[in-house]
């Protein structure tokens, strides 16, 4: 049995854990954000639905992006809609390094009321997730309707539907006049049996995750977010009956992003002058506004 002492979180700006149960085939990452989500959220002015949603949405990508094995490689999610309050939400997770926005409509968002649904807020939308792999895979991605009660949900089928692994997901977001908190928890069952035997990780009735499944379902959203319980103790919390659960400290989490004036201008160097030219103002300043974190950067011809 591998113990999993309880002791009170440290402060994080916020924290990744790495999770495995050899018994069960399964795997799992546990995630906090606060200053971190308290950073990229200060960025931007936005109402209580958005900040809920951009929360989870941050949340999300930490915990797909924790599954990287490789720190240059990234992930990154995005949903989308024609028709929506929100018209575009994206995020993306490397090596720690977190970052995301939401582009919305102010006047459509007015009308959903304080609790609009994931289909109020983007009607018929869709989510993407994309893998940049650095050990020489390139990028793929999946793409799910936004369907279901929350992102969470909609992850989930992006794991069964596009890479056919069992996918438990739980996210808590709590926001109020002293900062937002954020944390989730993912569960996978892992691939095995590829040659010749039966694909475990295609059964979502497999005994071993449907155990794995109830005990990580059973996770309160108040466990969560309690920042006096470690990420440590809520594995042992779940997990303590088995007979080994090992433990991989993961990234501690920081906004992450990766915009600069030398970045701007090698971007915009890639475009012919004509272009460049109806970019510039008056006093020949090119004004790049980052949607991230709402820094303005003046570039001179």
């Amino acid at each position: 049995m591998t113990q999993i002492p309880a002791s009170p979180e440290e402060t994080f700006a916020g924290r990744t854990l790495a999770f495995a149960i050899p018994s069960r085939n399964a795997r799992g990452r546990v995630v906090r954000l606060d200053r971190t989500l308290d950073e990229i959220l200060g960025a931007h002015d936005y109402p209580a639905p958005v900040t809920h949603l951009l929360a989870e949405a941050l949340v999300l990508a930490t915990l797909i992006g924790g599954l990287l094995k490789d720190d240059a490689s990234q992930v990154t999610m995005q949903a989308q809609t024609e028709a929506g309050a929100v018209r575009l939400l994206v995020c993306d997770y490397k090596a720690g390094a977190l970052r995301g926005y939401v582009d919305f409509d102010e006047a459509k968002l007015a009308e959903l009321g304080a609790n609009p649904s994931l289909f109020a807020l983007f009607g018929k939308g869709y989510l993407a997730i994309t893998f940049d792999m650095a050990d020489g895979r390139g990028r793929y991605q999946g793409i799910v309707p936004l369907e279901g009660d929350s992102l969470a949900d909609a992850c989930q089928s992006y794991f069964f539907q596009s890479e056919q692994v069992p996918t438990l997901i739980r996210t808590a977001v709590r926001s109020g006049k002293d900062g937002s908190l954020a944390a989730g928890m993912l569960l996978q069952h892992l691939p095995d049996g590829e040659e010749g035997r039966e694909r475990l990780h295609a059964r979502l009735d497999h005994p071993e995750w449907e155990h794995v499944a109830v005990m990580g379902g059973s996770l309160r959203h108040d466990e969560l977010l309690d920042e006096t319980l470690s990420l440590e103790a809520i594995v042992w919390r779940l997990f303590h009956e088995e007979d080994e659960v090992r433990i991989i400290a993961g990234h501690e989490v920081t906004r992450g992003c990766r915009c600069s004036k030398e970045h701007y201008e090698m971007v915009l160097a890639k475009f012919p002058e004509a272009d460049r030219a109806e970019m510039r103002d008056d006093a020949g300043i090119i004004m790049v506004d980052c949607a991230f974190c709402s820094r303005k950067f003046p570039i001179e011809a």
